[in-house]
């Protein structure tokens, strides 16, 4: 498989964002970067780098729990809009950005971009976020 971002979990990872919750198919992370407030990556738990990979079973859990964190972002930080953001050209793993947008606010009709300005927050309010998005995804996904 060699060398994969997700799959290592390692500092550079945790530099960059902080771990809401592992579901069955997916886990949840809060970028630490909150010019987006309320952005989240969902990653697939096992190494697959294109939807195709996936088993029906992966493909169906995997979107209903990325369907269940971006329901959880809209009712907590009420965006105008949700993007979903798939790449992989430089981390090759199922992942999805998942990044709330505004009228008149950051980026609004373009797509996101991580290369211009950051907000980090303190530690009780990540773990603030951490908190209610956790809480928020896992009664979606009981309903």
């Amino acid at each position: 498989m060699g060398e994969c971002f997700y799959c290592e979990d390692g500092e550079k990872r945790k530099s960059l964002m902080i771990e809401v919750c592992k579901l069955n198919y997916s886990t949840i992370y809060l970028n630490k970067n909150q010019k987006y407030p309320g952005r989240c990556v969902v990653k697939l738990n096992e190494h697959k780098t294109e939807y195709f990979q996936m088993t029906k079973e992966q493909r169906d859990g995997y979107f209903e729990e990325l369907a269940a964190t971006a329901k959880a972002i809209f009712e907590l930080y009420h965006p105008d809009k949700i993007n979903y953001a798939t790449f992989g050209d430089l981390v090759p793993h199922v992942h999805v950005h998942v990044v709330p947008k505004y009228k008149n606010g950051q980026d609004w009709g373009n797509p996101f971009d991580d290369t211009q300005g950051k907000k980090e927050l303190t530690d009780a309010e990540y773990q603030n976020m951490v908190d209610e998005l956790k809480e928020t995804i896992l009664k979606e996904l009981n309903k």
